[in-house]
């Protein structure tokens, strides 16, 4: 780690050198400066790393003097140093780790109705507040790109841009089929219902990034589907994209244009088609590290939301929180920081780092 620390350091100073050569290129200039700021906080942490590294070596070879005074000031010192060390070394390591370049991206989120009927359309909807309260507590906006409701309130499918600094790097890890027990309201017997609704989290994506040529689309137009009445839409505003190589479509009808609808269809395809090549990367990387979004049965589950118990269990790292209200009302980080740190731990067991 030190010797990677070093180069780290060597490059730094590499940088500031060249900014005081760079002259007018000021493209260069800017290059160099994003690099720098990119480097930076990792370089100073890298410094009180060392710093502390020094003292904690000239208070230990003080616990060999004659002079007990100083003997206990060492001691001391040494009790504080040691903490300080290993959480400095943790902080190192996980900044030396690889970072993902979706992390700090506006994320599309999918919420599907999987078994259990009206039910799992409700409890669909209970999960997209949820989300919605998160992103409100960390001061991220919500947008509907498309939605499929039902009569009672769910949804049968819902899609929605959160867009805030570092969405993904939080959101990722919703991704799977989370499960609800509980009685319907349209339960007459009292009786406890199992049901699912499954949850797919894509970064954003910008055009350029994925390109998808206009020969491999096929458009549909077709009337919105409005509550009858004047509520009907008059025009075809309403879009049906198809991914002729994949065979994935994508439609959505929540805006008045038709034009607004093609670009809104586009951002969750693009999203949809990235997200395919990325995990064929990552499993090149990493085989086991990922798991996909399931089917949407009962027995494939990432968290259980038990309403009879007041319960929420993240099956993944075998977390129970007792305050079902609170959770569904957005208080989920419990939930992410230990998926992140765990995620985190097992990132630094893959290059050779321990935690």
């Amino acid at each position: 780690m030190l010797e990677k620390l070093s180069g780290i350091e060597e490059r730094y100073d590499e940088i500031n050198r060249l900014l005081m050569e760079v002259g007018n290129d000021y493209q260069r200039a800017a290059e160099l400066g994003i690099e720098r700021a990119e480097l930076e906080p990792l370089v100073n942490k890298t410094q009180q790393y060392r710093h502390s590294m020094e003292r904690l070596e000239e208070a230990r070879a003080l616990l060999d003097v004659d002079d007990e005074e100083l003997r206990l000031l060492a001691e001391t010192e040494i009790s504080e140093l040691e903490p300080q060390v290993d959480q400095l070394e943790k902080e190192i390591k996980a900044m030396l780790l690889p970072k993902d370049r979706r992390d700090e991206r506006n994320v599309i989120v999918e919420i599907r109705a999987g078994t259990g009927g009206d039910e799992a359309a409700l409890f669909a909807a209970d999960l997209f507040r949820m989300y919605s309260r998160y992103a409100e507590t960390r001061g991220w906006s919500v947008e509907v790109l498309s939605a499929n409701e039902i009569g009672i309130g769910g949804y049968k499918e819902i899609i929605f841009l959160v867009k805030g600094r570092g969405a993904y790097s939080r959101l990722k890890y919703e991704s799977g089929v989370h499960r609800v027990q509980r009685v319907p309201a349209t339960e007459s017997q009292g009786r406890i219902h199992t049901s699912t609704a499954t949850v797919a989290v894509l970064a954003e994506v910008d055009e350029v990034e994925i390109d998808i040529p206009d020969s491999d689309i096929r458009m549909d137009v077709y009337k919105s589907a409005g509550a009858g009445g004047q509520n009907v839409q008059k025009n075809a505003t309403a879009v049906r994209l198809t991914h002729i190589p994949t065979g994935m479509v994508v439609q959505c009808q929540d805006e008045r244009s038709q034009l607004q609808n093609r670009l809104r269809a586009m951002s969750i395809l693009r999203a949809r088609l990235y997200e395919i090549e990325e995990e064929k990367r990552r499993q090149e990387v990493d085989e086991a590290r990922r798991s996909q979004v399931g089917s949407g049965e009962r027995s494939e589950k990432i968290r259980t939301y038990n309403y009879p118990q007041s319960r929420v269990t993240d099956h993944r790292i075998n977390m129970s929180n007792y305050n079902l209200p609170v959770v569904m009302e957005g208080a989920i980080d419990e939930f992410i920081d230990e998926l992140a740190t765990r995620d985190e731990a097992e990132r630094l067991a893959a290059v050779g780092m321990e935690p």
